[in-house]
């Protein structure tokens, strides 16, 4: 028995009604997809676009050689947008090593940092652009200056990661020191990201029909993702640890006072450093020409004071060779004020800054008085003077008559780094810390007498440090102004740092991160579990999308081939129904190659098209 002609026409509707649906759907959609392709390839208009049918490449030979380079390039350029970020400890070192090197004085480090962010966010958004294109089965097309925008973003990365690890090969140490900071994170972060990719991978998954393609797009996929999964296993971190394990945070030692908040090795400085919270103050020592110990790091005076002004001619003499009546004319403070070293110069009241102007180069007895007063201890180095100097040969004995006899300090406050003559200086005042800047055998150390060491944080190793303290050898790492990296150093046991952020580092209650085993192990396995549920969901999704949702037609069934199929409607299925605007409420639909429309005529009314 047949159906009657009302069930009939409403059935015919309904599907007239669908495809108006889906009509509106993909023009109401178009102006996104225009705006991807226009900010990836300039192509505004959607004759200048063609779309990839289902099993086709998303793109030419060229383009795809640009959307690898794309790739390539993003990497790279992440790896090294990483790499200066986490080096932010030494920017200081290295602005100050350019302006040896320049003669003048710029915040290099800080411009890198940033035209490295800017270059990282231009071709991750290219990137972006591309993956939405590609689902949205548009045909890739890069216009030109884009090309060049990549070309040179690559150049950058791969020139700057050279040079960088030439001249400051250290700061790869740093980079691996992070991973125990920031890789559960890094870890969680790359987890989701391939999870989000995972979107568009399917779908194109689903879409190729060679079988070689599938499996290198599929196995590819699965290969990172699996590695990620994985990568914990591999991880390790001091600042994972059992409750109740963690040490006591490890003490401050100014480095040259607080340079961050007034001139280094000036008594302004050190007053600060003593007001910020330090247990400890660090300096350099040089004797000048007269045979006074004062307080200069760099071997000449041009950086840290006005000698080009005073003493025009001898910018680049060595520092010990001046005389003391010739050093105390010159001002140790007016440089932080015009060159601004850290940034904090703005910070200071006016008072402050007035009284920066006035710093002068300190003595090595005001330093240890100041120290000796405030009960702090005390670490320097000592620099030898050079030939043709009158205290080429005594500068250690001049040394401690200083410490000795002219100033208050007990022998007990300072830890004694100079390794010349460190037998005799052991016999001359036993009360002397002892302390090594070699990183030496326990044996060696002991038949030293060392008491404590004094290493770089790139030497920063929680075995060695519990091996040192097991024969009371404690630990002093430099130069550590980083929050994550004086972290690092409290869950690693270490017994105190040297720092020019003090003042930030003493706010610190507890290390940034800090986690026990369980905790992580739970982090990361939902993490795992959570990532593979959700790309499984998009997988099955995409399968059973791209086979069609069946639609049923009286006793036939009819499928919808996927997101990229044409709209059919048979002669057969729509007669008896005439042409009626009010079906498409006035819609105007222009012809447009990428959605080409097969209606028939209805009763001799052509369908609009």
């Amino acid at each position: 028995m047949g159906r009657s002609p009302v069930s009939l026409s409403r059935l015919k509707l309904g599907k007239l009604k669908v495809v108006r649906r889906q009509l509106l759907q993909r023009y109401e959609h178009q102006p996104f997809v225009s705006c991807l392709a226009g900010l990836y390839g300039c192509q505004w208009r959607r004759y200048q676009r063609a779309k990839a049918q289902p099993g086709e490449c998303c793109c030419s030979r060229l383009e795809c050689s640009s959307f690898a380079l794309l790739i390539v390039t993003f990497v790279l350029t992440l790896i090294f947008l990483y790499f200066w970020s986490e080096a932010q400890n030494d920017y200081n070192d290295f602005d100050w090593f350019n302006f040896g090197n320049l003669g003048f004085w710029f915040p290099w480090s800080v411009v890198l940092l940033v035209v490295a962010a800017a270059l990282f966010t231009y071709i991750a958004l290219l990137l972006v652009l591309a993956v939405c294109l590609l689902s949205e089965g548009q045909r890739l097309y890069l216009h030109w200056s884009h090309k060049i925008g990549i070309l040179v973003t690559l150049t950058f990365s791969i020139s700057a990661t050279a040079v960088l690890s030439d001249l400051w090969s250290k700061e790869w140490t740093t980079l691996l020191l992070s991973f125990q900071v920031t890789a559960p994170f890094l870890h969680v972060g790359g987890v989701s990201l391939m999870t989000l990719l995972s979107w568009p991978i399917a779908l194109h998954f689903f879409r190729m029909n060679k079988r070689v393609r599938q499996v290198a797009l599929l196995g590819l996929f699965l290969a990172v993702l699996f590695a990620l999964y994985l990568v914990p296993l591999g991880m390790y971190s001091p600042c994972i640890k059992e409750e109740g394990t963690l040490g006591p945070a490890p003490t401050l030692i100014g480095h040259r006072g607080a340079p961050m908040l007034a001139p280094e090795n000036t008594q302004m400085s050190f007053e600060k450093a003593v007001e910020a919270g330090g247990e400890g103050l660090e300096t350099d020592v040089t004797i000048s020409y007269d045979g006074i110990p004062f307080l200069m790091h760099d071997s000449t005076l041009r950086r840290t004071t006005n000698v080009h002004e005073v003493f025009p001619n001898r910018t680049d003499t060595l520092a010990a060779m001046f005389t003391w009546a010739e050093l105390e004319m010159l001002s140790a403070g007016s440089w932080f004020l015009q060159r601004d070293p850290f940034g904090t110069a703005s910070s200071l009241d006016e008072d402050e800054k007035v009284q920066i102007q006035n710093q002068t180069i300190p003595t090595l007895k005001e330093f240890l008085n100041l120290a000796a007063q405030h009960e702090k201890m005390v670490i320097f180095d000592l620099r030898r003077p050079p030939r043709e100097h009158p205290y080429r040969d005594t500068w250690i004995s001049r040394t401690l008559e200083v410490i000795h006899n002219e100033s208050s300090i007990n022998s007990s406050q300072v830890l004694w780094l100079p390794a010349d003559q460190r037998s005799l200086v052991q016999e001359m005042d036993p009360k002397l810390q002892q302390t090594s800047g070699d990183h030496a055998s326990i044996e060696e150390l002991q038949d030293k007498h060392i008491v404590r060491l004094n290493l770089h944080y790139s030497y920063m190793s929680q075995e060695q440090i519990r091996k040192y303290a097991s024969v009371n050898i404690s630990t002093n790492l430099y130069v550590i102004s980083q929050p994550w990296l004086y972290s690092l150093a409290w869950c690693a046991g270490v017994h105190s740092v040297t720092t020019n952020a003090l003042h930030v580092l003493k706010k610190l209650q507890r290390p940034l991160f800090l986690m026990t085993p369980d905790e992580y192990s739970l982090m990361w396995i939902l993490t795992d579990i959570i990532s593979a549920f959700i790309i499984t969901a998009i997988f099955i999704f995409h399968w059973w999308r791209e086979r069609g949702l069946p639609f049923w037609s009286g006793s036939r069934q009819v499928n919808e081939n996927g997101p990229y199929s044409k709209f059919r409607t048979e002669a057969s299925e729509v007669h008896g129904i005439r042409w009626n605007p009010l079906f498409f409420d006035g819609l105007s639909l222009p012809r447009d190659p990428e959605f080409p429309l097969h209606v028939p005529p209805v009763h001799g009314y052509p369908v609009p098209i």
